[in-house]
């Protein structure tokens, strides 16, 4: 039998990269644990064989049927991946503050009925301003950028309800990452799909500073915080490499362990007016729960493409990072 706070886990945005990757960890890792997700749209191919899934469409604006489906599940944890506007065409503004803010505030109230539930909140490393430093979680959040601006006012108004109610809240900061079921016109994918189709891969000039890790190595964080459950005190992790690296760099280095052929050209597309030229995780936080990234990057890329573009012919890099 599971441990009474592993029970039952509630995830929403299970379609999405990382949701995706974090379902098919706890699954594996807890395979006596009940896992239901939520989801717009039911899809059977991504989660029909791990016996321990179930699955329930259900809009995240949808409030009624959100609360609904909290109450029926009774969830001992709410794992909350769903999310938009990474892209900043992907959904219009108010769309984006109803999805973002509202929708998470409600499922948090739902979460409230419940005693003991432990509420994980996903938010961004955008949410932090321009440092000359690593981003610690005491920073103060300072952004415009639209989906960091709405993930922070998430992350305060959760905050406050947390401490007024005396419930259990955690509030994790993933920064830039990739992996399975990553896609669309994300970076990595684009940069696989410009190799399969032979063309040009157009891009920022690459001069900004960035913290890029795999997925796997984020949803491995948020299963920590899961099983060790709530951290007075300590309610905000920052996940991602910890390492400073030039956004060109580090596509050219991905594109050299996977020997892409494909033409990197540098400066076709401007920098995004939005985000800082530098962003950086502190990890020492979450380091300390006795979490580090271990998976090297282009591994996860390669494991990206293999399952979405097989036709495309890449080298196997080494799995495992040289260093913490």
């Amino acid at each position: 039998m599971p441990k009474p706070h592993l029970e039952r886990v509630l995830i929403t945005g299970a379609s999405g990269t990382l949701g995706y990757n974090v379902v098919r960890q706890l699954s594996a890792a807890h395979p006596e644990t009940r896992l239901h997700v939520l989801m717009r749209t039911l899809n059977p191919s991504l989660f029909g064989d791990l016996a321990n899934v179930t699955a329930q469409q259900v809009d995240m604006l949808d409030t009624d049927g959100v609360s609904s489906a909290v109450k029926a599940f009774q969830p001992n944890a709410i794992i909350h991946c769903a999310a938009s506007g990474v892209r900043p065409s992907a959904i219009g503004y108010f769309d984006l503050v109803n999805l973002n803010v509202s929708a998470t505030l409600h499922l948090f109230r739902a979460a409230c009925d419940i005693p003991d539930c432990h509420f994980i909140h996903i938010s961004t490393g955008l949410v932090y301003g321009q440092q000359d430093r690593p981003c610690r979680e005491t920073d103060a959040v300072n952004t415009l950028h639209p989906y960091g601006a709405t993930k922070a006012a998430a992350d305060c108004v959760l905050r406050a309800a947390a401490e007024r109610l005396n419930r259990q809240l955690t509030i994790v900061r993933p920064f830039s990452f990739t992996g399975l079921h990553d896609g669309g016109d994300r970076l990595f994918p684009s940069l696989l799909r410009a190799a399969l189709e032979g063309k040009p891969f157009a891009m920022s000039p690459g001069t900004q500073q960035r913290d890029f890790c795999a997925v796997q190595d984020v949803a491995d964080a948020i299963q920590l915080i899961l099983e060790q459950g709530d951290h007075p005190g300590r309610d905000i992790f920052n996940v991602g490499s910890g390492l400073s690296i030039s956004l060109g760099r580090i596509v050219h280095q991905v594109a050299t362990q996977l020997s892409l052929d494909v033409e990197i050209q540098f400066g076709a597309r401007p920098f995004h007016p939005l985000e800082p030229p530098q962003l950086i995780a502190d990890l020492s936080r979450t380091q300390a729960l006795g979490w580090h990234p271990r998976i090297n990057l282009a591994y996860a890329v390669w494991q990206l493409a293999r399952a979405a573009f097989p036709q495309l012919q890449v080298t196997e890099p080494k799995q495992f990072r040289e260093f913490a």
